[in-house]
Order: structure tokens, then C-alpha cells, then sequence
């Protein structure tokens, strides 16, 4: 399945930048207890965008792991490098087409990693099998275990205040997402397939928002203009603007009603042993 659909860097910036405003959880604190990145792996991390994942693996394993960052948005590995060169980091970021061949040889890395990225890759078996091969094998002789594949992405009740203050606003069917209509179904299944043991884990961010300003600024980067997954619902700037009108006439009233805006951010975190 082609989704032609790439990111808009400055609008993945500002939900990250939301989500750690106004999130009751840490998503960090969650992946570091779950992977615990040690001093010595090799890791890739697959889709870096602007490198977090890698530079808090690269903390939390003091510096003493061996860092690969791969996307292919030149823009994000640009503010990852900058950022690598002004805290004194070794991390190697490069670009990486998930749908193309990985450009690293067989059984190179410990751990392998995507965060909201890799649900966009067009041939799940390809992709993940490319993850797959690059991972280390089991080793019976010293009892090592194979290397790890992680993969985090939306679960299908992520978000739901979002997505219902936007049907009450619409009352129009939200478009499938390809991240959480995937996510539990045909990227688990083709990871629990190729690999040895799979686990799914849950992580819960319930964003609360003291006002209405903060939630419309997440409403725009999600529904931004060129944002392809949006645009049955609306056509040029024009009809986009008078949607964001609607929906936060809606917000307000939900605001007014409640105090508050809570939204529950849920990710699934697949881990899955070679």
C-alpha cells in the first residue's frame, strides 16, 4: 500500500512541544524502562526525524552507545546534526528511506527503533524485514538472545476527544488514519511474524489544557493544509480555515462545559526479540 504522505516537520515540532507542555506522563521515561539502551549496543533508530529518540538514548547510556539516526527529511536531520555538534554528541545521523533497502549489512545493530514513523511504510513485510535482517541473530553458543525491534505508534483509541470534537463540529466520518488503523492490526502481525516473540505494551498521556489557545494549536498542526491524510474534508485554505472555525466553536463549548480540555494521548509500543 503506497501513503503518499510525508510529515510537515514544523507541525511534528509543535505537538511534541505540546504534548511535553501540557502531558501528565513522560513517553521518555516509559521507552527507557522498556529498552534500557546500554553502554556498548548498536542501535538504529529508524525515522529519527530531528533525533529524539537518539539523543535520549545517547543519555541514558552516558554516551558509551553506538548511535545511528536514519530519515529521510534533510530539514529534521539538519536540526538533528546541529543539535549533535552543540552538546558534544557522536551520534551518526543519516539519511534512510524505510522503503528502500537499509544501507547497513546483515546482523549490525542490538536494538532498532521507530517512534511515529515506520506505520507510513508502504510494504510492511519489506520494511520490517529490512529491520529484521540488520538486527542481530540469537547466538546459542553464548546463550545471547537476538536483537530487539521496537516500534511505537498510535493505538486506534488514541486521542479520542480530538477526533469526537471534530465529528460534533463536521458531522462528517473522520478519515482513516494509517498510523492507529494499522498499528494493532497489520504492523503486529507482520512483526510477530518475522520475529521470534512479540509483546505489545500501552503508554497513556492524558494533555490537559487550560485553555482553549493551546488545544487549536494542536488541532492546526494536525490538521494543517498539507497534511494529505485531511483533505477530503476540506478544499484550499478557504474551506480549511472556515473547518478550524467550527471545530474550535466546539472546543469552546466542551471548555466552557468542562472546565477544561483533556485529551488521552495512547501508544502502543511494539517489542519484538529476533
Amino acid at each position: 500500500m503506497k501513503i503518499d504522505y510525508q510529515e510537515p516537520s514544523k507541525d511534528l515540532l509543535m505537538r511534541i512541544d505540546i504534548h511535553e507542555k501540557y502531558g501528565s506522563a513522560n513517553i521518555d521515561v516509559w521507552t527507557n524502562e522498556l529498552l534500557k539502551p546500554q553502554a556498548g549496543m548498536n542501535i538504529l533508530d529508524v525515522g529519527c526525524g530531528a533525533g529524539k529518540l537518539s539523543f535520549l538514548f545517547n543519555e541514558y547510556s552516558k554516551g558509551k552507545a553506538k548511535i545511528t539516526g536514519g530519515d529521510f527529511s534533510e530539514e529534521l536531520l539538519e536540526k538533528a546534526r546541529e543539535k549533535n555538534k552543540n552538546i558534544g554528541a557522536n551520534i551518526n545521523f543519516q539519511f534512510l528511506d524505510f522503503n528502500q533497502p537499509f544501507n547497513f549489512a546483515d546482523q549490525t545493530f542490538d536494538l532498532c527503533t521507530s517512534a511515529f514513523a515506520i506505520y507510513y511504510a508502504s510494504d510492511l513485510n519489506f520494511t520490517f524485514g529490512e529491520a529484521h535482517r540488520v538486527l542481530r541473530s540469537p547466538d546459542a553458543l553464548s546463550g545471547n538472545s537476538g536483537g530487539r525491534l521496537f516500534v511505537s505508534g498510535p493505538l486506534p483509541e488514541n486521542k479520542q476527544m480530538f477526533y469526537d470534537i471534530i465529528k460534533e463540529a463536521t458531522r462528517t466520518a473522520i478519515p482513516p488514519m494509517p498510523g492507529s488503523s494499522r498499528f494493532k492490526g497489520d504492523i503486529f502481525n507482520t512483526i510477530d511474524k518475522l520475529f521470534a516473540k512479540t509483546e505489545l505494551h500501552k503508554f497513556e498521556n492524558h494533555l490537559t489544557f487550560p485553555e482553549v489557545a493551546p488545544f487549536m494549536d494542536y488541532v492546526r498542526a494536525s490538521l494543517g493544509e498539507d497534511r494529505k491524510l485531511w483533505t477530503s474534508m476540506f478544499n484550499g485554505n478557504d474551506e480549511y480555515e472556515v473547518l478550524i472555525d467550527k471545530i474550535e466553536a466546539v472546543a469552546k463549548k466542551w471548555f466552557n462545559r468542562d472546565g477544561k480540555l483533556v485529551m488521552t494521548k495512547v501508544v502502543g509500543g511494539i517489542l519484538a526479540t529476533k
